[in-house]
């Protein structure tokens, strides 16, 4: 076997909150709680497991691969939400995305400051 990400640990101020915010820009269930963490699971089987910071969180950057229609409906759920979006990610161009790589890219932050990424070609 190969080695896979398997989870990663998402630190969160609301742990609901943010699971609950990435699930609906992405259109994804929220998943079940684990110990303490709260999941989403993608597509890959890899779990992001929101967890309760105890201090400040300091931001991280996660960069998911969506398909056309999957980043169109993301986009719609960002515009509906009005959720600032950025071409780049320094969130220097506002309102927004880019066409890297011949594919299409977009940038949010999330409740704690989190990086997000969406893109169509890797």
């Amino acid at each position: 076997m190969g080695v896979e990400l398997n989870h990663t640990i998402v630190w969160a101020s609301d742990r609901e909150a943010s699971a609950g915010f990435l699930a609906g820009i992405l259109g994804l269930p929220v998943g079940p709680v684990a110990g303490p963490f709260r999941q989403l699971r993608l597509a890959n089987g890899v779990t992001l497991d929101f967890a309760m910071a105890e201090g400040a969180v300091q931001g991280q950057h996660y960069a998911f691969l969506v398909g056309d229609g999957e980043f169109d409906a993301a986009l719609a759920r960002l515009r509906a939400s009005g959720t600032p979006f950025w071409a780049d990610p320094f969130h220097r161009v506002p309102d927004e995305i880019n066409h890297e790589l011949g594919g299409r890219g977009v940038y949010f932050a999330d409740p704690d400051g989190h990086n997000l990424e969406l893109l169509t070609r890797a």
